[in-house]
């Protein structure tokens, strides 16, 4: 039976059928995948079926919600930071990305992220390379994105509140 593959998501439907079936094509690439969907529509479960039939499995799942995230601290939580970056910053801390290292990083609610913010990301996701707040030292990264929301992105980018080039580089699938 082809469901009891998957560890977190359950039903047979049709429809299930094929989110499963894509699950399996997409898991073992590398490939940026972004999901859609209501609130409480198992997003993030399908996230986690994807790493852990990807060659990624052994390595951390990492899930940030990207909504949450403070403006101010939005470098810092995902880039990290060396000592002396800002007040406060009494040691060097690593972000988000250098701790999802060889893993998958989830972004959560990407469609949340304010205008301000998106070409940063857009850059890091790209370049698979982060400079921590402070530093002047880039970092090469080795992640897989997976990112989901609940917005309807292709209006927002018709709105100028989304980033066309970061909806095209986050969806692959």
């Amino acid at each position: 039976d082809n469901q009891r593959q998957f560890q977190f998501i359950p039903g047979s439907s049709p429809g299930m059928l094929d989110v499963l079936n894509i699950i399996n094509k997409v898991a073992d690439t590398d490939a940026n995948v972004l999901l859609l969907g209501d609130n409480g529509t198992g997003k993030e479960l399908v996230a986690r079926d994807i790493h852990n039939k990807s060659g990624r499995r052994n390595k951390i799942f990492l899930s940030v919600d990207l909504g949450s995230l403070h403006e101010n601290l939005f470098e810092s939580e995902l880039f990290g930071h060396v000592k002396g970056a800002y007040t406060g910053a009494d040691a060097d801390k690593a972000g988000r990305f250098e701790v999802a290292e060889g893993g998958t990083l989830f972004l959560d609610e990407i469609g949340n992220l304010p205008l301000s913010l998106q070409g940063k990301l857009l850059t890091a996701i790209q370049q698979l390379k982060i400079t921590p707040l402070g530093s002047a030292n880039e970092r090469e990264i080795d992640i897989r994105f997976i990112c989901a929301t609940n917005q309807p992105l292709l209006d927002m980018v018709k709105e100028n509140l989304f980033r066309e080039d970061l909806l095209y580089r986050i969806t692959t699938v």
